[in-house]
């Protein structure tokens, strides 16, 4: 067994749906995201809640950052490290007002937003040599 950088101890074999939910993660281009739901309509298995269990517990092997909240909002207790991903890969962010909580910026989902189609991904065949499915 090896600790990822969360601390949990992960087996040399993940769980199918978990292995699944990975490739789509590592699918998703640079600067464009997908919500937990998206991956999971993806799959078509599972709901939001199954996709953010297994970012939570295996996500760190991906770019986690590029799987998130419908609303935009910033991975609480990451928002720092994934801004600094999203600023670097140049995803499109709404500044936060003045009166907002912290001053982070969310997400620009209407922009940032990916369907899965097109977006320099080459198809749908994911990172570890499997294809995934729509």
């Amino acid at each position: 067994m090896s600790q990822d950088e969360t601390g949990y101890e992960q087996s040399a074999q993940l769980p199918e749906y978990a292995e699944r939910v990975l490739d789509v993660a590592d699918l998703i281009p640079p600067g464009r995201v997908m919500t937990y739901g998206d991956v999971a309509e993806w799959l078509g298995d599972g709901g939001p809640r199954q996709v953010g269990r297994v970012m939570a517990l295996y996500g760190s092997a991906v770019p986690w950052w590029r799987v998130v909240r419908a609303d935009g909002a910033l991975l609480p207790g990451h928002e720092l490290r994934a801004l600094d991903h999203y600023r670097a890969e140049g995803t499109p962010l709404r500044e936060a007002s003045h009166s907002a909580d912290g001053h982070l910026p969310r997400l620009d989902m209407r922009r940032a937003r990916w369907d899965g189609d097109g977006g320099g991904d080459g198809g749908p065949t994911g990172g570890r040599g499997e294809e995934t499915h729509r």
